[in-house]
This record gives C-alpha cells, structure tokens and sequence, in this order.
C-alpha cells in the first residue's frame, strides 16, 4: 500500500536529574524525534529517534526531504524504501544525521507490518525467544561513590540482575576504585560492565583493561574513539571482551572492527545506525562471526530485535527510558524483559503529555 502522509514532531524532554558520562560530561535532557508514517488505507505507523541534546532539528528537516522520496511508496518494501532513502542522501549522508531520521522512518515502515500482519515485531523479524536478559545502563560517572551505591541498591530492587558503570575519569585509581566497590557490593560472579565513552586514548585504554582485569567485567565498552579499529584489537588482547558500536552509523562499519578481533559483542543502536533493517544485518553479521549481539538505549524497540535473533545478548535499559510517555512501559522481572505481543512494536505514546515538551 502506498505511503500518503509522513509527520515528524520534535521535543526536548529533561530528565529528573542530569547524569554524566566521560564524552558529554553532564546531560540534563534528550532530544525525541517521532515520525508517524500514514498509508493509504489509514494504518498508521509510530517510529522515534533521539538526540543527546543538539541535532534534533537538522533530523526533522531531513526527515521532510525523505518524505517527499519516499511520498507514494510502497510502505511494504521497506528495503527498497530504505535504499531509496539511503541513496537520496547518500552525498550529505552515508551516517549522521541522515541514518537518524531514515531510522526513525524505517521503524515506523516495520511498525506497519506488524499491525498490517497482526503480529508483534519480534516474530515478525524471526521470533526466536520473547524473554531478554537486561541490564541496568548507569550514567553515572560523575556520581559520588554513595550515590553510586545507591542507585545500584535500586536497581537491584527494581529487578535488574546486571549493571554496567561509567567508568573514564581523569584519575585511573579513581576509576579502579569505584569498580572495586562495585564489586564488593555486587558480589562474585554477578554481570558488571563498565563503559568508557570513548573518553581514552590507546595507552590509557590498555592501562585501564589491565588494571580492571581483576574485577571479572562481562565488558569494557567504548574504551577508544569508535574507528580506531586496530587500538581496539590492542585493548582487546588485554584480556577484557569490548562491546563497541553505538557510535556506528551504518552496517559496514562494522565488518572490519569485527574482523580485526576489536569487538566481542557488537552493539548497534538502531536509531544511529539507520533503523531496524540495518540493526537486522548487523546482527546477522555478528551471528556469522559467531559473536553476540547488545543493544544500545532505545529498549522499548532493541527488545524485539534480540528476542528475534539467537545471538542475543544483554538489552540495555537506558538512562533515557520514555517511561513517563509510554503507555505500557516494559517491566523487569528477575533480571528478564518480555517482548510485548501486541502488533508491531506496541509502544503507543502519551502525546498529550509530550506536547508541553513540543521543540
């Protein structure tokens, strides 16, 4: 059926309280950017991607450019529609802003197939396994130590049965220290990551991975800019698996950091990498180098693409979670996630609550 109406809305949501990382240093708010893609027969689908605080506007303009490319398409060629869209950028494009709003497109085309089928996205995608692993993605790195602690109580409280910490502050015994603690706290053999936000260069990156060696980290994350493939190969060696990838924009970044042995669990993120249709190559990748597969943010859409695929790992619960917009938010049960069942992707957001937020 054909594409008749693109609409794209643009908000600023704060959050309760800043958090902090080791590249954005404190984040007090995100940007959401909707598209809701209308087909000739009325089905109306819902897709979203974000912003850590600038950017948004420059994705909606490209959005209206792709709605006019895309204007009369067939909605359920969504490969084809993505090519489309990838080539009409392709000079301005090939990542970026553009692989931005081509995702928030490209969910909101997966989303029609599933309410067109009548069936949840995880299934229609290969419908491996409903339930997902998650685990606590914490922005914390500029947290005090007892801060730190208690969010990790809470989230313990809250279901989560794995955390990752920030780690990439200017002293490295800080940051040892602070992962000691957690382990302490957490006990042996329970899931810790941490995650470096490309906030290192190579000799602190190894330095890092040999001191924290002792902790028994599931990952070291980001611990280089993300194409530095050989830094990340020489980080890897150190004996820590990384996950890497969430800054990667397009599938074919990819390939050579998993080639080069720099990754162990390839993270994409579909809203930076151009949506569901490319986060599904990149998975299918990762399973043909016999490698998992995470997710990064955006966990009311990630858990139907790892309840899909085998090689699923950790969902990432993010600290940028819509909760408060979400109709029925996704809930936690001993360290587990379901899928919804509901046709497409089963978010349905509180437009009236956004609209305060309206950009």
């Amino acid at each position: 059926m054909a594409i008749e109406r693109i609409q794209t809305d643009h908000y600023r949501i704060p959050l309760p309280r800043p958090l902090s990382d080791s590249t954005h240093h404190e984040i007090a708010g995100f940007e959401l950017i909707t598209v809701r893609v209308t087909t000739a027969d009325g089905i109306e689908g819902l897709g979203y991607t974000y912003t850590v605080g600038r950017g948004g506007r420059a994705i909606c303009a490209l959005v209206d450019e792709l709605a006019e490319v895309l204007s009369g398409a067939d909605e359920g060629r969504i490969e084809a529609c993505w090519q489309r869209m990838w080539w009409a950028l392709h000079w301005v494009g090939r990542g970026g802003a553009a692989a931005f709003a081509m995702a928030a497109i490209d969910v909101a085309l997966w989303d029609i197939q599933g309410k067109r089928a009548g069936r949840p996205l995880w299934r229609l995608l290969g419908g491996n396994k409903p339930q997902v692993p998650v685990y606590a993605g914490g922005i914390d790195l500029y947290f005090p130590l007892d801060e730190l602690m208690e969010q990790t109580r809470n989230n313990l409280e809250r279901g989560f049965r794995a955390i990752k910490m920030k780690v990439g502050r200017a002293s490295l015994a800080e940051d040892v220290e602070r992962v000691a603690a957690m382990r302490r706290t957490l006990g042996d053999g329970f899931p810790l990551m941490v995650d470096a936000n490309m906030g290192w260069n190579r000799d602190r990156a190894v330095a890092a991975a040999r001191a924290l060696r002792p902790y028994d980290l599931g990952w070291l994350e980001e611990p280089l800019e993300p194409e530095d493939v050989a830094g990340h190969a020489l980080v890897a060696a150190q004996g820590i698996p990384i996950a890497a990838g969430e800054n990667f924009h397009n599938p074919a970044e990819f390939k050579p950091l998993i080639e080069a042995g720099g990754v162990q669990f390839p993270e994409p993120d579909l809203a930076c990498c151009g949506g569901i249709t490319p986060w599904m190559k990149i998975a299918r990748l990762a399973e043909a180098h016999h490698l998992p597969v995470t997710s990064h943010g955006v966990h009311d859409l990630h858990v139907h693409l790892l309840a899909a695929v085998p090689n699923a790992s950790y969902l990432e619960w993010h600290g940028f979670g819509l909760d408060a917009f979400i109709e029925q938010p996704l809930t936690i049960e001993n360290g587990l996630v379901t899928a919804p069942d509901r046709p497409g992707h089963g978010v349905a957001l509180d437009w009236a609550g956004l609209e305060r937020l309206r950009a």
